[in-house]
């Protein structure tokens, strides 16, 4: 059997004073919003003009969406740390992966906690 959804009621939220902030911002002084501007992580449910929550705060691992500075740019990949060398991969097959290794530098300026978007 499938786990029933949790809802709440616009009288729940004013009466309970849902705050969004107390559920997607742990680390305020380190959270930023951002947009997102391709589509290059589709896979993954960011689609352009969606809003993401990026934590600084957050250690970046393996596997996780990031943002990251590639050539003075802000991009959104998700991380992979391989034997040889760091990836910053699109979860779109129509982006190549960004390979980082030797003396390259990789800056991962935060990591993608949630995304907020319009149906």
């Amino acid at each position: 059997m499938a786990a029933q959804p949790t809802f709440f009621s616009v009288r729940d939220s004013l009466e309970g004073r849902l705050n969004l902030h107390d559920h997607l911002v742990p680390h305020p002084e380190s959270t930023f919003f951002m947009r997102a501007r391709s589509d290059a992580m589709v896979g993954s449910g960011i689609y352009p003009a969606d809003l993401l929550v990026v934590d600084r705060a957050l250690t970046p691992a393996s596997g996780r969406v990031v943002v990251a500075v590639v050539e003075n740019e802000f991009t959104v990949r998700r991380l992979h740390c391989v034997a040889d060398c760091v990836l910053l991969q699109a979860d779109n097959p129509e982006y190549a992966e960004i390979r980082f290794k030797d003396l390259q530098e990789l800056q991962v300026w935060g990591v993608v906690t949630y995304v907020i978007h319009r149906p």
